[in-house]
């Protein structure tokens, strides 16, 4: 996960506009939040624990005066949820200074670390991302060269915006696993995760950042180059599944029309006699509308959901998780009696599900048919989501009858990984399909420990 935008401009308010579009991608890491600003080449940055709107006020925002801004939303998959690993992060190198976002996970970092430890290099996070930071501060090539040269030392997922030399960076890894969206405001250039936070700073969007580019914008405008060989394309099919906003374009296709699609092909997958159908707000509305509409069952709603809870999929720990279930999710009496669809879009840990199906039985609902708009998450993501353990995983080794027995439905099916792709209307080779599939697109570790470069207090 994690939201990264970047923009240039001498005349907007930068750092004003950076808040926002950070507040358009907040969906996708609500741990921390921070924005750094180039003012003549002098980078500042604030970056403190919790939501956009808790980190940054009216005064913060006036203190960070600038040309450019980079701002970032975390969601950790390496290195603790605590300060020290809040982004953008400054670091200091013998070449340059660097302010840097990563969304992404790399597979190769402990090789890049030792290297960089052996080397004196003082690291002062347990991410992955300071790391990329550490290189291209060291290297003394042109900036653009040097990042182009840190690029080939970097396996795994990487979108990331950067400041360096009074100069916007942008640049992505050559499979394309998270998004990175090109825009324009004006006669000015803006870098963010997703469409969505274009459209809300009123920006318009140019293109895709594409897979091993290197995009930079300076006094000059907007320069580009291709750092590595693009491909084969692996972009997470996850997005389209959960993490993107409905309201985004991720590789050119509307997220909310592919959920949609998926219900509709779910529903001629697994049909059910039933009275209702109802989605999981908010990731599951959509695959529920198109359940309904392919199944002729009517929509309602049957949970209410409180929007001022934070997703409970990327809260850090187990117990957070669950308390935010209870917290999150209220029954109406309109499933009363009625034989229900429940829609969601994945099952991961399967805490949720099992609270949502013994809620809407506990409120009267005669039977609880679950159906997932994508197939059984059976396998670790090593590309930057927070399920890096099999043992997580209750798909990865039950069966789906026992899966029912586990979250308590009367039914349960899954969409097939070819009713999946088929919704999110991209070719099969062109998306990474692994956490359903075990078939990853670069080589993995055994097994992955988030706090593995962590004090051992924290």
């Amino acid at each position: 996960m994690c939201g990264v935008f970047g923009i240039r401009s001498t005349e907007r308010d930068v750092s004003r506009l950076a808040y926002f579009g950070l507040f358009a991608l907040q969906h996708r890491g609500q741990e921390s939040a921070g924005i750094a600003v180039s003012d003549g080449g002098r980078l500042t940055v604030v970056r403190d624990m919790g939501l956009v709107t808790r980190v940054f006020n009216e005064q913060q925002l006036q203190a960070l005066p600038g040309e450019l801004a980079i701002g970032h939303t975390r969601y950790s998959t390496t290195g603790a949820n605590r300060w020290a690993n809040a982004q953008p992060l400054i670091h200091h190198g013998p070449v340059r200074t660097i302010a840097l976002g990563h969304n992404g996970n790399l597979v190769n970092v402990e090789e890049l670390r030792s290297e960089l430890v052996a080397d004196g290099v003082q690291l002062r996070s347990g991410s992955d991302s300071e790391i990329i930071a550490a290189f291209v501060a060291r290297d003394p090539a042109p900036l653009p060269e040097a990042i182009a040269n840190t690029m080939a030392r970097l396996e795994g997922a990487y979108s990331v915006t950067a400041l360096a030399e009074d100069t916007l960076v942008a640049f992505r890894d050559p499979r394309g696993f998270r998004p990175l969206a090109l825009g324009q405001i004006g006669e000015d250039w803006v870098v963010a995760s997703e469409t969505c936070a274009l459209d809300l700073i009123a920006a318009e969007f140019v293109r895709e950042v594409r897979p091993g580019e290197v995009v930079w914008v300076d006094e000059d405008g907007l320069h580009a180059t291709q750092a590595l060989p693009a491909g084969p394309n692996a972009l997470c099919i996850f997005e389209h599944v959960y993490f993107a906003r409905p309201d985004s374009r991720v590789a050119g296709v509307e997220v909310h029309g592919s959920r949609v699609r998926m219900g509709e092909r779910l529903a001629r997958e697994a049909p059910v006699e039933a009275d209702l159908v109802i989605g999981i707000p908010d990731s599951g509305t959509p695959a529920a509308i198109g359940y309904s509409k392919a199944s002729g069952i009517p929509f309602n709603e049957g949970l209410i959901k409180n929007r001022y809870v934070a997703r409970t999929f990327i809260q850090p720990d187990q117990a957070m998780r669950e308390q935010g279930i209870r917290m999150k999710f209220n029954p109406l009496d309109e499933v009363a009696g009625q034989r229900i669809v429940v829609v969601d879009d994945s099952i991961v840990r399967g805490s949720t599900m099992k609270q949502l199906v013994a809620m809407l039985l506990d409120a009267g609902a005669a039977e609880a048919h679950v159906r997932i708009s994508s197939p059984p998450v059976v396998s670790p993501c090593f590309y930057g989501i927070d399920m890096a353990d099999e043992d997580e995983l209750p798909a990865a080794h039950r069966s789906v009858e026992e899966m029912r027995q586990l979250i308590g439905a009367t039914s349960l099916h899954y969409l097939s990984v070819e009713g999946m792709q088929e919704a999110t209307t991209l070719p099969e080779d062109a998306v990474c399909r692994a956490c359903f599939t075990r078939d990853y697109p670069t080589s993995v570790p055994e097994r992955v420990e988030k706090l593995r470069f962590e004090p051992a207090q924290v």
